[in-house]
């Protein structure tokens, strides 16, 4: 897909990876581009419209496909991400509250898009997963889980959208320099990198873009003897 002159939504475009999505593409040459957050004044990047979009409300979803239905880019980038363990006290409410949101809003917002899509010759869907899609080391143990359900929705649209030729990208990185994992002590890439490196993988046609070393790292350990979901043993 060419971004060059095409309309695109971002979810959760007010801050993060969304944020930058809604740079690049503007700097790309797309003619429009939606950014949606649940408070639109929070967005404050000039070039872009604002719209209203919690991905958890049904009403909210079918209302921004009511107004963006010249969309043909939808990046599913809203999410949220809580660290604990499924032993945690809370671990079902703090599970479910993920679900909704990285899993069901993706699903729903994908859903309200296809047919939009589709009219507008097949565009694509770029679904922003992570490496945690593939491994679980029990520190974000739903965040994981969400991720995997995420990788899997994402693997089954690639083949119902088929037939109408809309292209669906699943983007994989590790940690990346934002405010949500801002606590975590652990390396990080620049988020300017990874979008750039998905949108280039967009342009190429391809189906999935592993955005930085770790995640190749943890995609070509998945097949291994020792396999990388594994606990490493000493």
């Amino acid at each position: 897909m060419k971004i060059a002159n095409s309309v695109a939504l971002v979810t959760g475009a007010n801050r993060g990876v969304g944020l930058e999505f809604t740079r690049q593409l503007l700097a790309r040459g797309a003619r429009k581009v939606y950014a949606g957050a649940r408070d639109p004044s929070t967005i404050k990047l000039a070039g872009v419209e604002t719209i209203r979009l919690d991905v958890t409300s049904s009403d909210e979803i079918a209302a921004a496909a009511a107004r963006a239905n010249d969309v043909t880019l939808v990046v599913n980038n809203a999410g949220i991400g809580h660290q604990g363990g499924f032993l945690a006290p809370d671990s079902e409410d703090v599970a479910r509250r993920q679900l909704e949101t990285n899993f069901f809003g993706m699903l729903r917002v994908s859903k309200a898009f296809a047919p939009i899509l589709d009219a507008n010759g097949g565009g694509a869907l770029l679904n922003v997963l992570s490496i945690v899609s593939w491994v679980n080391g029990g520190t974000l143990a739903a965040y994981a889980a969400s991720k995997s359900a995420a990788w899997s929705l994402t693997n089954s649209l690639r083949h119902e959208l088929a037939t109408q030729k809309t292209q669906v990208l699943a983007l994989h990185m590790a940690f990346v320099d934002t405010d949500l994992v801002r606590t975590i002590d652990a390396p990080k890439t620049r988020a300017e990198d990874i979008v750039a490196r998905a949108l280039d993988g967009l342009e190429a046609g391809l189906d999935e873009v592993l955005a930085d070393e770790p995640t190749h790292f943890v995609k070509q350990g998945l097949s291994a003897a020792a396999a990388s979901y594994l606990p490493q043993r000493a």
